[in-house]
């Protein structure tokens, strides 16, 4: 809930990490992510409320723009570079680290000493392998802010953790090219039909900067999917929510999709 210029959320075992993980990439420079401010006396975690709109369903036609892609894409390769060095901070808990950083004690970047956890880091979701950087793991249109069409912040970092580059990339191709089934534009309207998903997944890849292949992105977004949708027939079984079901199929039938797709990409 917003209160004020915060935001109020409930915490959990993994919210000191992702505290220390905001204020880490705030003081490397990437400040369009929120300000990271404790917990209140009922103890909920305390964030900086990002003024704009954020693109929930059904998603705004201006969200289909070209800048958005590249935006996205270079956003998500600041937070990416960044977060390495607070993996290497909370790599060996009491332990100097190179780059001038001390595990447990503090990071200086320029006049900035961002504080890091002293103990082993607790995140939500598993880390996958290989870990190159910390991941978002959720980077989409309802976790995105914007101002006037222009992307300006990243919120919703609770299922950040340690993975592979490409992980969150595929899944912001889902979402952004777009590859999945409920991209429906407002009031009814055939923006998405006449995108070229291919072709906008190339775009994005490369505004992000790395030479990952069309085929090892398509890849990597089947396996996401088929990782979502077990996750979200768990969720179903646990809440008894016929919907979650209904989006569980939803993911099944875009990896099927999406593997085909992948099948006729070039390999590099």
């Amino acid at each position: 809930m917003r209160s004020g210029d915060t935001v109020r959320r409930s915490a959990g075992p993994w919210t000191p990490t992702v505290q220390a993980l905001l204020a880490y990439l705030r003081a490397t420079g990437v400040t369009e992510v929120p300000e990271p401010l404790g917990v209140d006396d009922q103890g909920r975690e305390v964030l900086s409320y990002l003024p704009g709109d954020v693109a929930n369903y059904p998603l705004p036609d201006w969200l289909w723009d070209e800048s958005v892609l590249r935006d996205a894409g270079a956003l998500l390769r600041r937070v990416h570079d960044a977060s390495i060095g607070f993996l290497a901070a909370t790599a060996v808990p009491g332990g100097a680290v190179s780059g001038g950083t001390a595990a447990g004690g503090s990071v200086v970047d320029g006049a900035a000493a961002v504080p890091v956890p002293a103990a082993a880091p607790t995140w939500q979701l598993p880390a996958h392998e290989p870990v190159e950087v910390v991941c978002h793991n959720d980077v989409a249109p309802y976790n995105l802010v914007f101002r006037a069409g222009t992307l300006v912040g990243l919120i919703d970092f609770d299922t950040a953790s340690p993975g592979p580059r490409v992980r969150d990339l595929a899944y912001l191709g889902y979402r952004l090219a777009p590859f999945v089934a409920d991209a429906a534009g407002e009031d009814g309207s055939d923006v998405v039909g006449r995108l070229d998903p291919l072709a906008r997944l190339d775009a994005l890849v490369a505004a992000y900067g790395l030479p990952f292949s069309r085929r090892e992105v398509l890849s990597v977004m089947v396996e996401r999917l088929e990782e979502i949708a077990d996750f979200t027939d768990g969720r179903a079984e646990e809440t008894g929510r016929s919907d979650f079901l209904d989006h569980a199929a939803m993911y099944r039938a875009d990896a099927r999709r999406v593997a085909a797709l992948a099948e006729d990409a070039p390999p590099a």
